[in-house]
């Protein structure tokens, strides 16, 4: 009895790891990197670090490698991952383009600096209005989750908030970020995301436990005033984000 019992449980965690793998299986993702330069103008490989593991780990997620799409500055440096060069109308037809063969859903991942305009994206700044169009488009009213990962980057929330969205970001309107120097692997909320991916269950659990790393982070690092990370969940969003769940490892000891 002990033995069936047993099995049951195993034969009941390989099916909930099958359907956690599925659950971003027709997602699209578009991860970018929008500058290589560190806080002093110097250079550092923090931002494409960050898009790199990114894509990285939302693959261990259950999102599938032909429904992501990855940018660069510098795209000729990374002839390992590929990347695109970033730019607004490149990111923009990737975004079609994926979400037209992966209609479940959508993410978008930024890091960059940014300014009370927006995020860097190159020469120029990728301004809330914008991206606001560009989700519309692209994504329309599928579920989608937008996470921007720049100083300010708050200055996003109020366009991009709509019912079918979460949206987080690494800052508020009115503050700075941190962890973009020339030594740093991530910045810190980057480092954040990857870290806390793994002892949460969904999206929702993420930007919470992001939100705490990032406030713990700061205090051992001292640097104020603190950048407060924002989330924001839409109300058509909320209650579906636990069926989107993460893929994890079966276990079957």
């Amino acid at each position: 009895m002990t033995r069936l019992l047993a099995l049951i449980s195993a034969l009941w965690i390989a099916a909930a790891g099958t359907a956690n793998a599925q659950a971003f299986a027709d997602w699209s993702a578009v991860v970018v990197a929008g500058d290589w330069h560190a806080h002093d103008g110097g250079p550092t490989e923090a931002f494409d670090n960050a898009r790199r593991d990114v894509t990285l780990a939302l693959g261990r997620v259950g999102f599938q490698t032909a429904n992501m799409r990855q940018f660069s500055v510098r795209p000729e440096r990374y002839k390992d991952t590929r990347p695109e060069k970033s730019d607004a109308r490149g990111i923009y037809a990737a975004m079609v383009d994926l979400s037209a063969k992966a209609q479940g859903g959508c993410l978008f991942y930024m890091t960059s600096h940014g300014a009370p305009q927006g995020a860097q994206l190159d020469q120029g700044i990728l301004q809330p209005g914008v991206l606001a169009t560009m989700l519309d488009q692209s994504c329309g009213q599928r579920p989608t989750v937008v996470v921007i990962s720049a100083c300010f980057s708050g200055v996003y929330v109020r366009t991009l908030a709509k019912p079918n969205r979460m949206v987080l970001t690494a800052a508020r309107p009115d503050r700075t970020s941190f962890g973009c120097g020339q030594d740093n692997k991530y910045p810190y909320f980057d480092d954040c995301f990857l870290s806390s991916m793994d002892g949460v269950r969904d999206f929702a659990g993420l930007g919470g436990a992001v939100r705490e790393c990032v406030r713990t982070r700061e205090i051992t690092e001292k640097v104020s005033p603190p950048s407060e990370p924002q989330l924001w969940i839409g109300g058509e969003l909320r209650p579906m984000l636990p069926l989107f769940a993460f893929a994890t490892p079966v276990r079957t000891d």
